[in-house]
């Protein structure tokens, strides 16, 4: 309950307050909601398999978002940004639609 609470409470905020991005940070921000959203599903799936553990959950989903950040920053250093970027979205991509294949056959037994 208060996980809720706190997720309405900061998106509310969110909304009121219309908080801006940096322009250095802004390439690091898709691939950032895109490893958290990974980490989320990730955390549904072993939820529903009744496997869920709050510490691996946290871990997981701060290192998946370091870990893309630090993909894309080397790859910006290295002038492939871009590629490395799409390369990080396809195989969270590909996770998150793993993940999200498993809570629909536990759903729905299909």
């Amino acid at each position: 309950m208060i996980a809720l609470l706190g997720l309405v409470v900061g998106a509310l905020v969110g909304l009121l307050l219309e908080p801006t991005v940096p322009t250095v940070l802004q390439p690091y921000l898709p691939i950032a909601v895109v490893a958290a959203l990974d980490a989320l599903f990730g955390g549904l799936r072993a939820l529903l398999d009744g496997t869920f553990d709050d510490r691996v959950f946290l871990v997981s989903f701060l290192s998946n978002v370091v870990v893309a950040a630090v993909i894309v920053f080397l790859g910006d250093q290295l002038g492939v940004g871009t590629q490395l970027s799409t390369a990080v979205v396809v195989v969270l991509g590909i996770r998150i639609f793993s993940n999200a294949a498993a809570i629909r056959r536990h759903l729905f037994r299909a």
